[in-house]
């Protein structure tokens, strides 16, 4: 019978710098990261291009949200069960596959909207499983004392990724239809090579023994635990309605920057702005985190997302919108980073898997309909009209949500 390995002895001892698994682990995740960003604006490009249609790119970027959704809680549960080394390795390599194949049809002059919904199934399936895998790996390899720095980390390699992917995703799909997908297959490549070095411990304590409970018994082990923590269930209720507005921002802001003379390039610049911030936010983001206790510190982040949101609109050319993304990037890092912290100390390790299928449930639960309320909205208002009216529920949202007790209350502590 294997033994689930345990992290290695001298990883309390060992800075973050040194640290070579969780090092390894973030590389791979920055490369594929990067690889995905390309794709972020290379899609809706591809799909306006075949068909025209803001809403059909919203549908196609949908499916792949809600396949990752969907898969979300089983991954969950399998990812504490399984080796999670094979799974991010497994998981890395299909995504590579899927990508080639997807530029093959591309190149062949044979894709059909059909084909770019499997590509976005397909990817956002393989995301469930990746995803908590990595979480659930680095609190594998990183000490508890170290956990602020290594999620500060992972945060500046996302927004880093959100800087550099999209010009270079406009630059590449200016090349050829097929290019960024050709890029974004060797990056889950290298994402895999790298997960196979890190040395990942494989599988938690009685991972083997749960697998004769049954998954729903398990899941609802995940749901009771966090339906005790009351301030952590309202942060996340409030998350749900803050991705499905956020994640309709895309579409209406690619349309209005073209409504103001931006092509692609442009585009990709003023996508580039939100990585940016983001990534001077993550710098940031372990003082910024102690300025409000997290419940706090989530309603002014909402706020300020909306705000920002609406004022996009003001008519000042196709670059204006740059002001806006950068202040919601700066401020977003901190609450990821805080919120990531108090997940991974107060989590029982054999639970890691599931408590982020079932909060990445719970707050994105209707982020799939994001990308398809946000091309219905740019097709029947336009970009700007579309951005203002989001703004608005957010502020909503953040309004409403400011009178819950328990939220406002909420610290962090168990």
């Amino acid at each position: 019978m294997s033994v689930p390995e345990p992290p290695p002895a001298s990883a309390d001892l060992t800075p973050l710098r040194r640290n070579s698994s969780f090092q390894l682990l973030w590389a791979g995740g920055a490369v594929s990261q990067l690889g995905s960003e390309l794709t972020r604006l290379a899609m809706p490009l591809l799909v306006l291009g075949l068909t025209g249609s803001p809403a059909w790119a919203g549908v196609v970027t949908g499916a792949g949200v809600a396949a990752a959704v969907l898969t979300q809680v089983p991954a969950g549960v399998w990812v504490d069960r399984w080796d999670r080394r094979r799974t991010l390795v497994t998981g890395s390599a299909l995504r590579a596959a899927n990508s080639a194949g997807l530029a093959v049809l591309v190149t062949a002059g044979g894709v059909q909207v059909w084909h770019l919904v499997l590509f976005g199934v397909v990817d956002g399936m393989c995301g469930a499983f990746v995803d908590p895998a990595t979480w659930t790996a680095i609190r594998g390899v990183v000490p508890v004392p170290h956990l602020p720095a290594a999620y500060a980390q992972e945060e500046s390699r996302r927004h880093a990724a959100s800087l550099l992917g999209p010009p270079l995703g406009g630059l590449l799909y200016g090349f050829g239809r097929a290019v960024p997908f050709v890029a974004d297959a060797v990056t889950f490549l290298v994402a895999a090579l790298c997960a196979v070095l890190a040395k990942v411990p494989r599988r938690p304590a009685g991972g083997r023994e749960r697998v004769r409970r049954g998954m729903h018994r398990e899941a609802g082990e995940a749901v009771g635990w966090l339906w005790r923590h009351r301030g952590l269930r309202s942060v996340y209720g409030v998350a749900m309605a803050m991705n499905l507005l956020g994640g309709a921002m895309l579409l209406p802001l690619i349309v209005l920057v073209g409504e103001r003379g931006g092509g692609a390039l442009d585009t990709g610049a003023v996508l580039a702005t939100a990585g940016l911030g983001g990534l001077v936010g993550a710098l940031l983001s372990r003082r910024t985190g102690q300025l409000l206790p997290p419940g706090q510190l989530f309603l002014a982040v909402v706020a300020l997302f909306g705000i920002a949101l609406s004022a996009m609109a003001l008519p000042l050319g196709w670059w204006w919108p740059m002001v806006p993304l950068v202040l919601i990037a700066l401020s977003t890092p901190a609450i990821n980073v805080v919120m990531n912290v108090v997940l991974a100390r107060l989590t029982p390790d054999d639970m890691l898997g599931r408590m982020d299928a079932v909060l990445t449930v719970g707050s994105r639960g209707l982020a799939p309909l994001g990308p398809v309320l946000g091309g219905a909205l740019a097709t029947a208002l336009g970009g700007a009209a579309s951005l203002v009216l989001l703004g608005a529920l957010l502020l909503l949202t953040a309004a409403v949500a400011a009178t819950s007790r328990d939220l406002r209350g909420f610290t962090g502590a168990a």
